[in-house]
């Protein structure tokens, strides 16, 4: 799901189209969007809090032969949760799980380079400070 819900629209509309334009889709709920708490932890392990609210889309569907898929992701892009949500009910079926895995596959190994990327972007603006000895003690 996260590959899913990172990739870019238009890819996963693309996809559908090219593998599955005749599906029929019925909505079990939504899409809708709404709000959840993200928490963090003091430290990085202590105590929990509450950081705050972000905006999350959310969608379920129904193939005609009974497939249930799930789709979320943060953002109000409603389209997107359905998309993802269609493409998680094809996985689970034995005639589309190769295709959906090449997708995934291929979205996880753009997500790879364009993360190394900003990675690499990121190490070239870096600065290694340090302190000079005074001789006094």
């Amino acid at each position: 799901m996260d590959s899913l819900a990172r990739s870019d629209r238009g890819r996963l509309e693309a996809f559908l189209a090219r593998e599955a334009a005749d599906l029929e889709v019925h909505a079990v709920r939504g899409p809708e969007t709404g709000l959840v708490m993200v928490r963090g932890r003091i430290g990085g392990g202590g105590a929990p809090f509450n950081l705050g609210e972000a905006t999350m889309s959310r969608a379920t569907i129904r193939l005609a032969d009974g497939t249930i898929g799930h789709g979320q992701l943060l953002g109000s892009d409603r389209a997107h949760a359905r998309l993802a949500a269609i493409i998680d009910a094809l996985g689970q079926r034995a005639d589309y799980a190769a295709q959906v895995n090449a997708l995934v596959s291929a979205i996880e190994a753009d997500l790879t380079a364009a993360d190394e990327r900003l990675a690499e972007e990121t190490a070239a603006t870096r600065v290694d400070f340090f302190t000079m000895v005074r001789g006094e003690d």
